[in-house]
């Protein structure tokens, strides 16, 4: 009998500290955790450089008024980890809303409402444009 367990792990944690702290949850020697991918760089998180982090906030003030900008993780594998392996930093972008459930995520019908979209694009693109000055 073989289970996956996909993980995801925090920025600086190995996959061996993984490993470990999934044998130990188990706490059973004879049920053998392997790991599938091997020499996955380490993720790391972005410092929150004022010179991106600042035109998000002002952006969002303006997009959505009274809505913080909140560091978050993301939850989802992204190509991030092998861009920040070699020295580049990676934001996810804010503004677009959604259901807070997550319901629909990825199906047929990922449930964006119409005006989240638009308001979502106009955001973004305002970002883009500011963040290339």
């Amino acid at each position: 009998m073989t289970a996956n367990v996909n993980c995801r792990m925090f920025p600086g944690r190995t996959a061996d500290e993984t490993q470990a702290a999934l044998e130990k949850a188990i706490g059973n020697p004879a049920i053998k955790v392997e790991q599938r991918v091997k020499g996955k760089p380490i993720a790391k998180q972005p410092s929150l450089d004022p010179k991106i982090i600042g035109p998000m906030e002002r952006l969002a003030a303006r997009h959505f008024p009274g809505v913080p900008v909140i560091p978050t993780m993301s939850t989802g594998a992204t190509d991030g980890l092998y861009l920040s392996a070699v020295g580049i930093p990676v934001y996810g972008i804010p503004g677009l809303w959604r259901d807070p459930d997550g319901n629909g995520t990825h199906g047929l019908n990922e449930r964006i409402a119409v005006r989240a979209l638009y308001d979502g694009r106009d955001y973004i693109f305002d970002l883009i444009k500011a963040l290339a000055g």
